[in-house]
């Protein structure tokens, strides 16, 4: 599978995915850090690429997103954008929603 094709399925797959430096427990930069804690206090599940583990990704993912700079939100298929764009929305209370809307609760385990 190309690297394009990768990225496009990794997006398409995944209702909230982030692109990043490190992991969400481990971020490897400060705008990662940033953009994970603003994406974890929605309280919902998301993907992750650590773009340090990916030179593929890392090198050709600008490329498809027309974007150049990491971390990058992707939302039901749509770039969200990077650090300051997710953590204003956070602040005013626009990506909760968002996030909300792409994910939604999961349904309650049932014994039977």
């Amino acid at each position: 599978m190309d690297i394009m094709d990768t990225i496009k399925d990794q997006i398409e797959s995944n209702p909230v995915i982030i692109y990043m430096k490190g992991s969400p427990d481990q971020p490897q930069c400060g705008f990662s850090a940033r953009t994970i804690e603003a994406l974890m206090g929605c309280g919902k599940r998301f993907a992750f690429v650590d773009i340090l583990a990916n030179p593929d990704i890392r090198s050709n993912l600008p490329k498809y997103a027309n974007w150049p700079t990491f971390p990058q939100l992707w939302v039901k298929g749509e770039l969200v954008g990077g650090c300051d764009i997710v953590t204003e929305m956070f602040e005013n209370g626009e990506l909760l929603p968002m996030i909300t809307a792409a994910v939604p609760d999961e349904a309650p385990k049932s014994d039977a």
